[in-house]
């Protein structure tokens, strides 16, 4: 078994045992076993709500409106002026964020951390039952734009930062909480990466804790797997096109400049990437295999040995999630072509959207080689949309410091449920950290597709609100007082 083979192995054995031996001796750390006294739900639902109710959409709302009212709250928790850092984008006065820090007692240590953006997808009252923009609790859930995607996880951040300061709490490493715009991508300054371009001592760290992982729940609401996210594929998009001199349509000759665009983007769908595992994406076949029945399951655990077993490949390859996580995927969104209806096209254009495997050498180059052997067909250029990222996301090490303190808190919250690895297929602020660790992680439980973010009526059940703060306030607390 080689290195990689052992750590993989390693690390899926332990995370599917929460509940078993190793668990006892690491729940006796005080900080999971301790009563929690500033457990107010009040003050953290309060906060919650303004947070929700402070419009952060591109069209009309306030990133910087936001950022205040949470320094605000810092401040009369006790933050010093000194540890909160409001900043905002000369040009973009409405796309700023905040950046508060808990001082350690190690000065040499780095900082963890926390990541969450507070802008959110556009919502038009008239399409929704309620009003997007006043948290409502009914049934068991909280509703509202940004209940789930991402003012839950930023509400927690900065309600941990308060209890934290309320109990005297002195961690050994320094606790940061960014809150940050622009990632939902509606046109706003994206905060992280202004951070990494204008301010980078305020996001180096260790490692930083983000979105993009929660847990699932069955039918009977009942929790049956805990994520922990470790890496996510690289965006890139690249422009095919066509050219021709045009002409009358009434006298069309062989060539056409759209069918010549369609009959290649037809031989890349045909052309599908080879499926190629990393760590994590090993890791989370190997921990899915033993929770899903049947042919699929059997089809994860030969995957993992063979990954280029072809029946195995064909059974995995029709869910569209985990044929995102096997390998590089490359489709076109958009298409544009033509200049007159009674005209030939002079011109036709594509934009084929790649998500590419992280950890496995790949890099955009090698991905745009393939798209060009793939479309085989010289007067189809292919060129990227943007700039190729040098400073990529990698996969970051699922190490004994990040899984032994979710060990230790999910194995007191929620036992015998497995921890499972999961690479995100979409994208987040990690794309901007390089090679400082980015983990998704949050400890918030819902059935598969309950939550309706991006969409109507986004929701968030009570329960699982409450439950991810509690986690994430204990493990957030192991980590500062780790290694």
């Amino acid at each position: 078994m080689n290195g990689t083979m052992h750590r993989i192995f390693a690390f899926t054995v332990a995370v599917l045992t929460l509940s078993s031996c190793g668990t006892t001796q690491e729940l006796s750390s005080p900080a999971t076993t301790a009563p929690v006294t500033n457990d107010d739900r009040g003050a953290f639902r309060d906060l919650y709500r303004e947070l929700i109710e402070t419009n952060t959409t591109a069209s009309q709302g306030s990133c910087t409106e936001a950022a205040q009212k949470m320094a605000t709250r810092l401040k009369t928790a006790g933050y010093a002026n000194k540890d909160l850092v409001l900043f905002s984008p000369p040009d973009h006065p409405k796309d700023g964020g905040l950046v508060a820090t808990l001082a350690g007692s190690d000065d040499a240590a780095k900082p963890i951390l926390l990541l969450a953006h507070i802008d959110v997808v556009e919502a038009k009252r008239e399409d929704w039952k309620r009003d997007p923009f006043t948290l409502a609790e009914e049934n068991g859930y909280f509703y509202a734009r940004g209940a789930e995607d991402d003012k839950a996880m930023a509400a927690i951040f900065v309600d941990s930062l308060i209890r934290y300061r309320t109990e005297n709490f002195v961690p050994k490493r320094p606790i940061r909480v960014a809150l940050t715009c622009g990632e939902e991508g509606g046109g706003q300054v994206n905060g992280a990466e202004w951070l990494h371009q204008n301010r980078p001592e305020l996001v180096d760290a260790e490692f930083v804790i983000n979105e993009g992982a929660g847990g699932d729940l069955n039918k009977d609401n009942k929790p049956i797997l805990l994520e922990i996210q470790a890496g996510q594929k690289i965006y890139q998009d690249f422009t095919l096109e066509v050219t021709d001199e045009g002409g009358h349509s009434s006298q069309p000759g062989p060539f056409n400049a759209i069918q010549a665009l369609g009959a290649g983007l037809n031989r890349l769908a045909a052309a599908p990437f080879p499926v190629q595992l990393n760590d994590v994406t090993r890791a989370y076949f190997t921990a899915q295999a033993a929770l899903q029945p049947g042919e699929v399951g059997q089809a994860m655990s030969t995957i993992v040995v063979n990954p280029q077993d072809p029946a195995a490949t064909a059974v995995l390859s029709a869910s569209p999630l985990y044929n995102a996580m096997l390998r590089t995927t490359c489709v076109p969104t958009k298409i544009e072509g033509g200049h007159a209806n009674n005209a030939l096209p002079q011109r036709a254009t594509a934009n084929v959207n790649c998500r590419i495997l992280p950890g496995i050498g790949t890099v955009q180059q090698g991905v745009h080689d393939a798209i060009v052997k793939a479309v085989n067909d010289p007067k189809v250029t292919v060129k990227p949309a943007t700039a190729f990222r040098t400073n990529v996301a990698t996969v970051p090490p699922l190490s004994a410091q990040i899984v032994d303190p979710i060990r230790a808190v999910a194995g007191s919250m929620w036992p015998g449920v497995p921890l499972v690895p999961t690479m995100s297929t979409g994208a987040t602020d990690a794309i901007y950290f390089g090679k400082t660790p980015v983990y998704g992680l949050s400890g918030i439980f819902a059935q598969p597709g309950e939550t309706h973010a991006h969409g109507l009526d986004e929701r968030i059940q009570v329960k699982s609100l409450y439950d991810g703060r509690a986690f994430l306030y204990q493990v957030v607390k192991l980590y500062a007082n780790g290694a």
